[in-house]
């Protein structure tokens, strides 16, 4: 066993996790894990899955990945990293302009100056046709003896609205002013807020709440384990479809530790309020989630 495969499996052991665990919860088959333990990379489907694989591994026990690839740099088969230049090099090597697009970008300033020719012949037309328009219009009365039709039904429409005005205000007047609903005061919403967070642990305070009901959903497959502090509520792996939620009401106790295997297949929710983990799960997939009911 080299030096690399016991700490993976001591860290493994500790956090209480059989190989069958760890498989679900990776999705890495059980003899590839036991042959990280080992340090037996021949077995792997290939040396690219070598490290692909140990950070899967050290990820899901809780361990800094790069930090063990710099560690234990010479444990690891280098070959995996002579491949990916490889590759690179095929896909660079086909990134080349075509004939096509360099046609394109030759006519480029031709299709400009066209559209901005067809643009100003439309501008000169339009200021034609407006012009013209306003030229056609007839010219306004101006025998002064003669009075406008228009204006003088304006002076009655204007005297008809006055009228209208004053008795709408007295009608106003007499109404009574309508009486102002008494609201309730608003209930304070419990508040779920971050306390602190070091590495894959994070601490949440629970204010203004009556109970302390705690459901754990799997979106696919996690293992899960459940305590207040002291005390071991379940260790259970969840699967959708199967067994994907488990309910605890812990309101007459003052801290929930939930220990997550798989945190991005796994939801939280304090009282049908769902958690928003402060450490992304795609960043760190194992987590610790500790939350101290301040009653």
């Amino acid at each position: 066993m080299t030096e690399l495969g016991n700490i993976l499996k001591e860290a493994r052991e500790t956090r209480g996790l059989s190989l069958d665990e760890l498989q679900s919860i990776t999705k890495i088959q059980k003899r590839y894990l036991l042959g990280i333990e080992e340090g037996n990379y021949s077995m792997m489907p290939g040396k690219f899955y070598v490290r692909a694989f140990i950070k899967q591994y050290a990820e899901a026990v809780g361990l800094d990945p790069e930090q063990l690839f710099e560690q234990h740099k010479n444990e690891i088969p280098s070959t995996y990293n002579e491949e990916l230049p490889d590759q690179l090099s095929r896909v660079q090597s086909r990134k080349s302009i075509s004939p096509d697009t360099s046609k394109i970008l030759d006519l480029l300033p031709k299709i400009l100056i066209g559209v901005f020719i067809i643009g100003a012949i439309a501008l000169v037309w339009y200021l034609i046709v407006q012009n013209a328009g306003d030229g056609a219009e007839q010219p306004a009365n101006t025998d002064k003896s003669k009075p406008n039709i228009e204006e003088t039904q304006d002076i009655v429409d204007d005297s008809a609205d006055e009228g209208t005005g004053e008795e709408d205000g007295a009608a106003e007047d007499e109404e009574e002013p309508a009486e102002e609903e008494e609201t309730e005061p608003d209930t304070p919403a419990q508040e779920l807020t971050v306390a602190s967070n070091s590495g894959s642990n994070t601490v949440y305070e629970l204010k203004g709440a009556d109970s302390f009901v705690i459901k754990i959903v799997s979106l696919g497959q996690t293992w899960v384990g459940l305590s207040n502090g002291s005390k071991s509520i379940f260790q259970e792996t969840l699967v959708k479809g199967k067994n994907e939620s488990r309910t605890e009401d812990l309101s007459n106790e003052t801290k929930a530790v939930i220990n997550i295997g798989r945190a991005p297949d796994t939801e939280i929710y304090v009282n049908d309020q769902k958690l928003e983990y402060a450490i992304s799960p795609d960043k760190d997939m194992t987590q610790v989630i500790t939350i101290n009911f301040v009653k």
